[in-house]
């Protein structure tokens, strides 16, 4: 599959940016990043009005969740995919598409004041539709039915997006919807199931060339499994009944289940390599936002409910992402899978902005400052990513010109 890949990606003669799916994505995703939040932070000090529909907070929300992730989930599977069935990537101009329709997406959000809520949603949904479409067509032609159940999270992170245009078209606050909790939820648990998978494997390779040690328990095993079900049942829970006390005390089981999952791992002795404990850093995010979310439902005076969540959107969600852009550039491109400096920074950047983002809900007198150090580094770090993986994404490496 390898050779046949590769002769599939010299025989296109178009942009370097069309050979393989993290190239457009992943950079597409860093850019919007950085757009969206520099329109958010002058459009939540009252300075600058958008020209769309959604309230400002809900479009926020939408563009991260849906815009940003979905570029980053599409990015990552394209490159996934054809490695776990065996079957030829989407390159060339097929791949030229799909980038166009969830850039239309974007674009139609951003403008959509002037536009008809359903125009706008079914420019939106065509594009996880039709890349859902052609990652199930690949995952059935390829038999490889371990991995429907990446599928069945794809389909339910599109109808958590449907759901958020039908909320905003009603005009909701769909910021607090189920639109944004379905997605959410389905975020988390694709950390759940190929976080689980990547970060021990990823973990134990890197560890056995450093010599003798303690090794991560192998993947999925009845624990982890176990783990992740609980998860599972505890963000319907959450979505369904997002303000009640069971929600809570189901969040914070959670939450001390995942951290036993991640202590597995043996992340400690990762520390000298960033690139590998990012991973786990990011995990880390998941089990963090369960017991803040938790806590918050649980007694209010304690924790910012807002502020907790944003442990999962920014924390494990952002950082998650970041670590896994990172570190399939480096490997797609023939680069060493270590970080430089310029990584690392990008990596704490983003951990900054989510620190700063739940100290706001903790510290309200501060709020507006820490909203601003929340953004400004956040868009340091994307647009890092953006400069640093831009000369890899947008380029092919020489011998590959030939």
């Amino acid at each position: 599959m390898t050779a046949t890949t590769a002769e599939r990606m010299r025989a296109w003669k178009g942009p370097a940016i069309l050979t393989f799916g993290f190239r457009p994505f992943f950079f597409g995703a860093a850019v919007w990043a950085v757009l969206a939040m520099a329109l958010w932070v002058p459009a939540l000090s009252g300075h600058l009005t958008l020209p769309t529909a959604f309230d400002p907070v809900s479009w926020h929300a939408h563009e991260f969740l849906y815009g940003y992730l979905g570029a980053v989930i599409a990015g990552f599977l394209m490159t996934a995919v054809p490695n776990w069935t065996g079957r030829l990537p989407i390159v060339g101009w097929r791949l030229g598409a799909l980038a166009l329709l969830w850039l239309a997406g974007r674009v139609a959000i951003l403008v959509s004041a002037g536009l008809p809520a359903l125009a706008v949603a079914a420019l939106d949904l065509a594009f996880p539709v039709a890349f859902a479409f052609a990652i199930g067509r690949e995952i059935v032609a390829g038999r490889n039915w371990r991995n429907l159940v990446v599928l069945v999270m794809l389909s339910v992170f599109a109808l958590g997006n449907a759901a958020f245009h039908w909320e905003a078209a009603r005009g909701d606050y769909a910021a607090e919807g189920y639109g944004l909790r379905i997605g959410l939820g389905a975020g988390i648990m694709m950390i759940g199931v190929i976080g689980g998978r990547i970060v021990p494997s990823f973990t134990r390779n890197w560890l056995v060339r450093r010599g003798p040690g303690r090794l991560p328990v192998a993947p999925m095993q009845r624990f982890d499994k176990a783990a992740l079900v609980w998860l599972a049942a505890t963000l319907l829970l959450w979505v369904a009944l997002p303000e009640s006390r069971v929600t809570g005390a189901a969040l914070v089981v959670a939450g001390g289940l995942h951290l036993v999952r991640l202590s597995r791992w043996a992340g400690e002795r990762t520390l000298a390599e960033p690139l590998v404990t990012v991973l786990h850093v990011g995990y880390a995010f998941v089990p963090l936002g369960a017991l803040a979310l938790g806590a918050a439902l649980l007694a209010p005076d304690t924790f910012d409910r807002l502020g907790a969540q944003h442990l999962w959107m920014g924390g494990a969600i952002g950082l998650m992402t970041l670590a896994v852009m990172t570190r399939a550039t480096l490997g797609h491109t023939g680069q060493a899978l270590a970080a430089g400096p310029g990584t690392v920074a990008i990596y704490g950047l983003l951990v900054a902005a989510v620190l700063a983002r739940v100290a706001a809900g903790l510290w309200p007198d501060q709020a507006q400052a820490l909203y601003s150090v929340s953004g400004v580094a956040w868009i340091a770090a994307f647009a890092s990513f953006a400069i640093i993986y831009g000369r890899l994404l947008l380029r092919l490496p020489a011998a590959k010109r030939l």
